[in-house]
């Protein structure tokens, strides 16, 4: 019985619509955080100074900071927008393969 509905939701032409639309969203946002992180990273090694640049004068944070958090804070926002698809149009999908495997 199991071998049954796992044939029929592997056959269902959704079930391959939704695979395909979950892996290539993941790989884009794995792109966008991956060009961040290495972008930051690139700065802290070829140009140190620009990060080191307090953000008034006088002040004793840098801009580095600042930056840092916002690479942070892209993490927590690029996992946001995955959770906000998923929730929506992967998790209907995922109710249309049920339903049509009920039947």
């Amino acid at each position: 019985m199991q071998q049954e509905i796992t044939k029929k939701i592997r056959s269902n032409p959704k079930f391959a619509e939704l695979i395909r639309k979950r892996t290539a969203f993941g790989w884009q946002l794995t792109l966008v955080i991956l060009a961040i992180y290495y972008a930051f990273i690139l700065v802290i090694a070829f140009a140190p100074s620009i990060l080191a640049t307090p953000i008034f004068p006088g002040a004793a944070t840098t801009v580095g900071i600042p930056i840092g958090i916002l690479v942070i804070l892209a993490a927590f926002i690029l996992t946001g927008l995955y959770v906000r698809r998923a929730n929506g149009e992967f998790d209907e999908l995922n109710r249309q393969i049920i339903e049509e495997t009920k039947e």
